[in-house]
């Protein structure tokens, strides 16, 4: 006897763009505006950087990391972490998220890179660096907007997690370095903090994940399922996307006048980047159908394939490269393309469910 079940029942058909709520309909234009604010304030905000930046955690701003971790919570808190064994046994879904993240996806932004910013190393250094660092937080906001499988998009994050902790300073020494080499190219040394990366994930995906498996575990068992998602969680809800608007702005406050100074290498920065988001998200929903892993789960292998971890690329660009680097400032363009980008693969991957992908069925 075997089942497939295309969505969890609970949600059915009922987050299709005509019935999200206003927040979710307009995303695209929070999102624009957030960076315009971001931008505007960057630019006429004397010593704003200055006191954004005056407390770190890690390598990142105090501010940005709190709106992070509001942006994180609310939709861990959604997870039914009673069914991730279940996604833990699809091995088809386990394999094919492995290969396209760790292999066919940076290697994919390394060619790129070339093709595009050959003459400009610490751009393609940078855009590199955006490539191996795998995404651990928008992906699930993303995710759950196009009705993917939120427990799978759980899991394969707390997987790139792992694997960005064990993997990331010997991707970074493979693809600057020894890869190069190997093909008679212009090599980049960068000494990357195994320590620094240990903290980003557990800060923005540890505490964040932590807090929403409590808030779970004993709201449901206080109040029971019904109301926990019935009538904590819509509550709960908007406050990811307040966190998303805020983090944005900041970020783009940050680098607001570098930005604004150099708007033809944003433009060189940003093809290569519109090209990977949108090619590894068409790849990602071509071998879900492919496998027949149905809509909810290919969504969800799309999205975690072709998003990056911003935060952590920024992180270390600047740990390693400083501040004012262009290694920095490539990290800062990838959410400048990266977050409407990937809002409008939101809309494309709900126009394909209802083209492409038949409801859930069951065979006994």
């Amino acid at each position: 006897m075997s089942t497939r079940t295309e969505t969890p029942p609970t949600r059915g058909d009922e987050a299709v763009v005509g019935k999200l709520s206003t927040l979710d309909r307009f995303l695209p234009v929070w999102i624009i505006a957030a960076m315009a604010l971001g931008l505007l304030l960057g630019n006429l905000v004397p010593g704003l950087n200055t006191a954004l930046e005056a407390v770190k955690v890690g390598e990142v701003s105090l501010p940005i990391a709190v709106g992070l971790l509001v942006m994180m919570y609310p939709v861990l808190a959604k997870v039914r972490y009673d069914q991730t064994r279940r996604v833990i046994g699809d091995r088809k879904l386990m394999i094919s998220s492995l290969v396209i993240n760790w292999l066919l996806a940076p290697a994919f932004m390394f060619v790129l890179a070339w093709l595009f910013l050959a003459d400009l190393p610490e751009y393609r250094t940078g855009l590199i660096i955006v490539g191996l660092a795998r995404c651990i937080a928008m992906v699930m906001i993303w995710n759950d907007l196009a009705c993917g499988d939120r427990e799978s998009a759980a899991v394969l994050v707390a997987i790139n997690s792992v694997f960005q902790v064990v993997a990331f300073g010997a991707l970074g020494w493979f693809y600057l370095q020894l890869l190069p080499s190997w093909l008679g190219l212009p090599t980049t040394s960068a000494d990357f903090s195994f320590w620094a990366i240990t903290l980003s994930v557990l800060i923005f995906l540890g505490i964040p994940l932590l807090a929403g498996f409590l808030t779970r575990t004993l709201g449901e068992k206080a109040k029971g399922r019904d109301w926990y998602e019935g009538t904590f969680l819509p509550r709960l809800g908007p406050w990811a996307l307040y966190g998303l608007l805020f983090t944005i702005t900041l970020l783009f406050a940050l680098q607001g006048e570098t930005i604004a100074a150099r708007p033809l290498d944003v433009a060189r920065i940003a093809l290569p980047l519109l090209v990977y988001f949108v090619v590894v998200f068409g790849a990602g929903m071509v071998i879900g159908k492919w496998l027949d892993l149905g809509y909810a789960k290919t969504t969800t292998l799309a999205f975690t394939a072709a998003g990056n971890n911003f935060e952590l690329a920024i992180a270390v660009a600047i740990g390693t490269f400083g501040v004012t680097s262009g290694q920095a400032l490539a990290g800062v363009v990838g959410p400048l393309i990266e977050v409407p980008t990937l809002v409008a693969l939101v809309y494309a991957a709900l126009w394909a469910r209802k083209r492409f992908f038949t409801p859930a069925t069951a065979s006994f």
